[in-house]
């Protein structure tokens, strides 16, 4: 059974990882599918591989806002913590 009076135990930034890392993955399988036809000759260099790269790279910021925002909330609580 679960005990009710524990709060919630993730961390501030871990909406924001998983959220960034969802983006960026499905951002680098695009990607990765855009790019076997390229590599096997078959198609000329699509136009939005640019946005996938930038879809990419969003992903990659928010994560990094996640893991900057759980850092300072664990400075926080240290501060907190201590006498």
């Amino acid at each position: 059974m679960r005990d009710k009076t524990q709060t919630n135990s993730a961390a501030p930034g871990d909406r924001l990882i998983r959220a960034g890392a969802i983006v960026f993955f499905a951002g680098a399988v695009a990607t990765l599918v855009t790019v076997a036809p390229l590599l096997l000759g078959t198609t000329p260099f699509p136009a939005y591989m640019f946005g996938l790269s930038m879809l990419m790279g969003v992903g990659f910021l928010v994560a990094g806002a996640g893991v900057l925002r759980s850092v300072a909330a664990g400075r926080l609580q240290a501060r907190s913590d201590t006498p």
